[in-house]
């Protein structure tokens, strides 16, 4: 595996595979690699021929309050799993290599981007747009592969690359869980003991919540209910939301109806650390 930090050398290397009819797959990451991280890798190499990962804490999609600074990093541990997972190509720039002196570029995007994360962390997806506009470019990627974990940010991605037009599949592959449920997340190193106990009440919620949806209960508002109430129970008190809506476009309907695709969302904080989990199921 070739460890790259510069754009020059990047583009360098992505013209010598399009030169050789090399399929790019990208899988861009912030880096604490995991077991979901892996399994993006794993999911590029199976449609590409090559496959760069890009390590970025992008500063641009954390506001001044948020964990920026405090992010997890290990690369070199990154690096040996990147290449194990089979990674061809671990770019990894610093902040000035991507955003260089004068760079004042910003994308902003409608629809999808104004809800719930949107309304949270008003500029968190023009940073996420940004970047991952700016390396599916740089990479030239002919496919780039997302967790369904931040599961907003794939129709953001989706959003954006096709209203610019940039040619390139996105290709979403499904949560990796802990053995006991926990959905796998960088941000899990920070929870202590008692917290990463009580952190499974959010996945345990959700099922449960996917559970009665399935059985039958297709009113958003009840739906909603019984999921908070779940998480309450569980003793999950800090929630930032816990909701069913429509997984193309998020928005609620009174009611679902047959053959809906419904995606069940919570985020949620457990000492002090903020955590995602999402479901997705087709209506009965």
């Amino acid at each position: 595996m070739e460890v790259i930090k510069t754009v020059l050398e990047l583009k360098s290397w992505v013209s010598e595979m399009k030169s050789c009819n090399k399929r790019i797959s990208c899988v861009p990451t912030m880096g604490y690699l995991h077991e979901g991280h892996l399994s993006l890798i794993k999911r590029a190499k199976e449609i590409g021929d090559v496959v760069v990962t890009t390590i970025f804490v992008n500063p641009t999609q954390f506001a001044p309050t948020e964990d920026l600074d405090k992010y997890p990093k290990n690369i070199l541990r990154d690096t040996k799993l990147a290449e194990e997972s089979g990674a061809d190509v671990l770019f990894l720039p610093e902040a000035g290599e991507m955003y260089p002196d004068g760079f004042s570029t910003s994308i902003e995007l409608g629809g999808v981007t104004k809800l719930f994360e949107g309304e949270i962390r008003p500029t968190h997806f023009s940073g996420v747009a940004t970047v991952v506009a700016k390396l599916l470019l740089l990479t030239e990627a002919d496919s780039a592969v997302f967790g369904q974990k931040d599961y907003q940010q794939t129709l953001v991605v989706k959003k954006l690359v096709r209203e610019l037009n940039i040619p390139c599949r996105i290709v979403v592959a499904p949560i990796v869980r802990e053995k006991d449920g926990l959905a796998m997340s960088s941000r899990n190193v920070y929870l202590e003991k008692d917290d990463r106990n009580l952190a499974l009440g959010i996945s345990k919620s959700l099922f449960r919540t996917k559970s009665l949806v399935e059985s039958g209960e297709f009113h958003a508002k009840s739906i909603e209910q019984y999921f908070r109430t779940q998480l309450l129970d569980a003793g999950i008190t800090e929630i930032d939301y816990a909701t069913a809506v429509d997984a193309e476009n998020l928005t609620t309907p009174e009611y679902f109806k047959k053959g809906d695709t419904v995606v069940l969302l919570v985020v949620a904080r457990v000492g002090g650390v903020r955590l995602l989990d999402n479901a997705i199921l087709d209506i009965p």
